[in-house]
């Protein structure tokens, strides 16, 4: 079965990670071994959580965030500070945005429109050798971002979804720039996709003759302003393709989408402070007979969970940059599987 998450830029619907093989069980991380007869469990957490805030604020990686007037763009700029990392003042926007200035953690961020784009970003890089750029810009500016950020030279996280995905690998493969290129940056929904599609591969039928009943409850705002709303929906095509293959019928009952504030408020449960941004997936399996039902769900609240793991694949990028890694473009399967996370 081919992977409907493996990244071929052959294919225009297969965009942000390679799937797991079955039969990958290698994990790579680096071994410890601490004694537990005279340490607390308060004592090892305090310790874990020492050195691994000490490693990434070491790092001391300077990060460009393009699109920060969104509030994508913001919420990278808070996890990153939060991370130690160094937040270059400068940041590209729309031509309307031109000389504005943005204050996010403190620091005023000047935004620059399209003109001149080129020199500014490379005597940034000259300022900043180790700089990463991270995109959470739109879907029309994807594919002109990256040829600028590879035309540089400079490492980038490309968060934004849309473009042309084909023209966008290719141009980092001919430009020799590393990349992390994923328009899911959540690393937890990144793994329950990888988990649903190792239960496709390896348990295909295992729910033959259940029907699907598909409810999202949704408000966008979470991904506009500056950045790119098809994560949310992609992710749920995914998710179908895979319970449809262990039900084998192929076969979906209906698709629910719940729009109106006051049920999802009352029915869905979304806390009210969310309403205005949140995306909450619901996957209910039922038998034929009625007496047996599976439900599956991810919700999000907010956009830290996209920003935590922009940071991570910031930090990873970082690394590998650093290493002098063969391999160039990596996905969220990627940084996942590095086991280095914060």
């Amino acid at each position: 079965m081919v992977s409907l998450l493996k990244v071929n830029h052959q294919q225009h619907f297969a965009v942000f990670f390679s799937g797991i093989r079955p039969n990958d069980r290698t994990v790579h991380r680096k071994s410890s071994f601490i004694s537990m007869s005279s340490t607390s469990p308060t004592t090892i957490q305090h310790l874990h959580s020492t050195l691994s805030s000490s490693s990434n604020h070491n790092l001391d990686i300077p990060i460009m965030v393009n699109g920060c007037s969104g509030k994508m763009g913001k919420a990278v700029i808070k996890a990153a500070d939060s991370a130690g990392l160094n937040i270059v003042p400068l940041s590209f926007g729309s031509a309307v945005e031109n000389g504005k200035t943005v204050q996010v953690c403190g620091k005023d961020i000047l935004i620059h429109g399209p003109d001149d784009r080129e020199n500014v970003l490379a005597s940034v890089f000259d300022e900043h050798p180790n700089l990463v750029v991270v995109d959470y810009t739109v879907p029309t500016a994807v594919n002109d971002n990256a040829e600028l950020y590879c035309k540089v030279g400079v490492p980038f996280v490309m968060g934004t979804t849309g473009g042309d995905r084909d023209r966008l690998y290719k141009t980092v493969e001919d430009s020799k720039v590393y990349a992390v290129i994923s328009p899911q940056m959540g690393k937890q929904v990144v793994a329950f996709l990888a988990a649903m599609e190792i239960m496709a591969e390896q348990f295909p039928g295992a729910f033959s003759g259940y029907s699907l009943q598909v409810s999202f409850s949704l408000n966008l705002g979470i991904f506009l302003g500056g950045e790119d709303g098809g994560s949310s929906s992609f992710n749920s095509l995914i998710l179908i393709s895979f319970l449809l293959m262990v039900i084998s019928s192929y076969h979906l009952d209906q698709i629910q989408m719940i729009r109106d504030p006051q049920r999802q408020l009352e029915m869905v449960g979304v806390p009210e402070e969310h309403l205005s941004g949140h995306a909450f997936h619901m996957y209910h399996l039922t038998s034929p007979d009625q007496t047996v039902s599976f439900e599956f769900q991810h919700n999000v609240c907010g956009r830290s969970i996209y920003a935590e793991g922009t940071v991570d694949a910031v930090i990873f990028l970082a690394k590998k940059v650093q290493s002098k890694a063969d391999k160039l473009i990596y996905n969220m399967i990627d940084v996942l599987r590095e086991g280095n996370m914060r």
